[in-house]
């Protein structure tokens, strides 16, 4: 797997020195009351998203987070878990787990409430955590596991659901792509390493989630990403390229199959108060029921005059019913 050890090499030299934009997007920055986040934080933010969501975060939860970074987002969940080891950060990268050690004394002087024992950093490899099962709230990802190949990403994806508790969550942002790409970009080991050609659809994302037997996917946003153009990478087409964020809960599989949440919603326009479909859905006249694709499939097939179902909007916010 010599890809992997392109990916350790080039984000070894990332926490030597700060690579603004190596794989970042221009999503803002979350701010909170009383948070201040340092500078070199910032410029080693080698995520294409968020993974912190306060809703994920009531009850000062246990949390890993799996490639650490500058500690920006190890940062931001602490904000959340304030206890000793409330937040564990996992890299393979000896240098960058030093660089986000140093980043955190900085975040302790900025940072009245901030205290380094909050996080604990180690050393261990995504496809082998060390963590026990069954022992974390909130697990979360950032632009690393879109890198792995198939047979990796499968084993990383199980590692942790192994140690979420359950109904808990896995918070992740990656890279997708619904074009295909050829055996010049997949192969290439830089540009996987760089988030760049490891992208897969958005459909067999989830897939890989759902298999590994996640029972709620909730798809929160996507946005642009990258383009591979013709002058400039290995290809003969352009090639558009997303960022995804999405929540994988480890709740028990539904025996008709998984909840997907991709922003859909119902709405019911007739002349009545409520729609019942009865098998658990009601409808207040006019109002949208945010729903997930399996129920919006099956309001659909009704053929109801009254009912609207919405095509999927990517920005799922909770609420609603499956």
């Amino acid at each position: 797997m010599s890809y992997l050890e392109t990916t350790k090499s080039i984000y070894k030299d990332a926490a030597l020195t700060p690579d603004i934009g190596l794989c970042c997007t221009t999503t803002p920055i979350w701010q909170f009351p009383g948070l201040s986040i340092p500078t070199r934080m910032q410029e080693m933010n080698y995520g294409c998203g968020s993974t912190v969501h306060p809703r994920d975060l009531v009850n000062d939860p246990k949390i890993l987070y799996v490639g650490v970074g500058g500690g920006m987002e190890l940062l931001q969940f602490s904000y959340f878990s304030r206890q000793k080891n409330g937040v564990v950060g996992i890299d393979v990268v000896d240098e960058m787990l030093e660089a986000c050690q140093e980043n955190f004394k900085e975040a302790e002087a900025q940072n009245e409430w901030f205290q380094k024992e909050f996080v604990s950093l180690k050393k261990g490899d995504a496809l082998q955590l060390p963590v026990a099962e069954n022992s974390i709230d909130v697990a979360a990802q950032n632009c690393l596991f879109n890198i792995f190949k198939m047979e990796e990403l499968k084993k990383a994806l199980q590692e942790m659901y192994r140690v979420l508790k359950p109904h808990s969550r896995l918070v992740m942002s990656d890279p997708i792509c619904e074009q295909p790409m050829n055996d010049h970009l997949r192969n290439d080991e830089r540009l996987r390493a760089l988030c760049l050609s490891g992208s897969i659809p958005l459909k067999d994302y989830i897939k890989m989630l759902t298999d590994v037997g996640f029972g709620t996917i909730e798809v929160r946003a996507k946005r642009p990403y990258r383009i591979l153009d013709p002058a400039h990478y290995p290809t003969d087409e352009m090639i558009y390229i997303e960022s995804v964020e999405v929540c994988a809960i480890k709740d028990p599989m539904p025996e008709d199959g998984p909840c997907v949440f991709t922003g859909k919603a119902a709405i019911y326009f007739g002349s009545d108060a409520f729609f019942d479909d009865k098998k658990g859905h009601v409808l207040l006249q006019n109002q949208p029921l945010a729903v997930c694709d399996k129920t919006a499939s099956a309001l659909g097939v009704l053929n109801h005059k009254d009912l609207f179902i919405s095509p999927s909007t990517y920005h799922y916010d909770g609420g609603g019913c499956c």
